[in-house]
């Protein structure tokens, strides 16, 4: 971990916008943009999948990153988008109860969040660094970029067909390279400001491409009206009032998978930003912003919200880790809400162009858990690190999740929890290299 240099004296010169930096006007506006770009396909996909309106998820999602850095005290950059984690209970409310059903559960969650975060508040936060070292930090934060990739190469590679089927299109791949190669490109040689937005103008170049190319759907665009005022719920004024407490106790369990991936996502912003969030401003108010988001969520009708690796992508790679940034991302994630044409234009960007840039953005991640190990010189001759940096990657990239009923733990979830007990329960020294000491000591 490292140290708390959380007061806003500290400043991370290695960073092109420190967390408290306020950019020039310009400058801020389109690094907001580009976040905004590049969470957007996610936030929309979830309510898509489930049935819910994706104008309400874009509004809930900025309206949640405000809260969320507000209750932080302006002091951790993260963006709140939709959560995937919860699609299988919503899907299932959706065809029974409806939104009441799902707003009762997203509201459940976030009351799970904050009795957590009081218990945090109690007991204190000093346990973290016994419980999570570089050791079992570094793979998992590896694994969230790296389980990410089989996301990302779907993306990239397949386009589906009429019938739902998903078929291998070289269009497709070859679009995703051009925008992955721009990219880098753009990062690699640009300088002034334009070396600031790399992702957002790869998104805009590997966008052009896909139209010339003829996988671009103009039509909802065209077909959008430019003020759209989203279908808000509000499940308390709108709908009888009852509780559900099938969703409830199908969806609040899953808070405990989410908080264990929303502490991995500090520890990769501690890593990037210098800083040791789980201390200043703690980690009970990390999980209150996340809890309070969720309920401002379903109070106007949106999904759960969690916080985002494409935004930590877009920090690692242009160093830029101005709360201000993210903020802005908010404000204009609420205003695109209404405005249908722009919502359209984001969303008619196609799969291969959102891969294409995922490529970068999730091994960027994983490099920053190799360079945690990296900098703390763990020694992976030692038997004992040796296997709980095998055991938590295999896990967590390859997915094994855990079903008990209808609750679903990620590979990410088990394999940190693994990490964190094998952690605390082998010893420092294998018995095998205890013997070979002993040996080297005997010659």
């Amino acid at each position: 971990m490292p140290a708390s240099n959380n007061n806003k004296e500290f400043h991370d010169d290695d960073a092109v916008y420190d967390i408290h930096d306020r950019p020039p006007f310009f400058q801020w506006v389109g690094l907001s943009i580009q976040h905004l770009f590049a969470m957007f396909g996610s936030t929309v996909l979830v309510p898509i999948l489930v049935g819910l309106n994706p104008g309400i998820a874009l509004f809930s999602s900025g309206v949640g990153t405000l809260i969320h850095i507000l209750i932080t005290h302006g002091k951790i950059p993260a963006y709140m988008g939709s959560s995937f984690a919860f699609i299988v209970p919503m899907v299932a409310m959706m065809k029974t109860v409806g939104y009441p059903g799902i707003a009762e559960g997203t509201i459940a969650v976030g009351v799970v969040y904050l009795i957590v975060a009081l218990l945090v508040a109690i007991v204190g936060s000093d346990w973290i660094d016994k419980a999570l070292p570089p050791i079992v930090v570094g793979p998992i934060i590896m694994v969230i970029g790296l389980s990410l990739a089989g996301t990302a190469a779907k993306d990239a590679m397949m386009r589906t067909t009429a019938s739902g089927a998903s078929v291998y299109d070289l269009k497709y791949f070859g679009v995703a390279m051009f925008t992955l190669l721009l990219t880098i490109a753009f990062n690699m040689y640009l300088k002034g400001f334009l070396s600031l937005i790399p992702i957002l103008l790869g998104i805009i170049g590997g966008y052009v491409l896909a139209a010339l190319v003829g996988i671009v759907n103009f039509k909802p665009v065209m077909e959008a009206a430019w003020f759209s005022l989203p279908n808000f719920q509000f499940p308390f004024i709108t709908y009888q009032p009852k509780i559900y407490w099938d969703a409830i106790l199908s969806m609040a369990p899953i808070a405990f998978v989410t908080m264990t991936e929303h502490m991995g996502h500090i520890m990769v912003l501690n890593s990037l930003t210098k800083r040791d969030f789980f201390k200043d401003p703690g980690l009970n108010k990390t999980l209150t912003g996340d809890g309070m988001a969720s309920i401002a969520a379903a109070l106007v009708g949106g999904p759960p919200v969690t916080s985002y690796g494409e935004n930590i992508g877009v920090m690692a790679m242009t160093k830029v880790h101005s709360v201000y940034v993210l903020a802005g991302a908010g404000f204009f994630a609420i205003i695109f809400a209404f405005v249908g044409k722009l919502s359209a234009l984001i969303e008619s960007i196609p799969t291969p162009v959102i891969g294409g840039i995922s490529f970068l953005l999730f091994g960027v991640i994983a490099a920053n858990g190799m360079r945690v190990m990296i900098e703390a010189q763990i020694d992976l001759d030692q038997k004992r690190n040796l296997m709980i940096a095998s055991t938590v990657l295999v896990i967590g990239i390859g997915n094994a999740y855990l079903q008990l009923g209808t609750y679903q733990f990620s590979g990410l979830a088990v394999a940190t929890i693994l990490g964190i007990v094998m952690n605390l329960v082998l010893p420092q020294e294998a018995r095998s290299e205890d013997a070979a000491e002993s040996d080297d000591e005997t010659e």
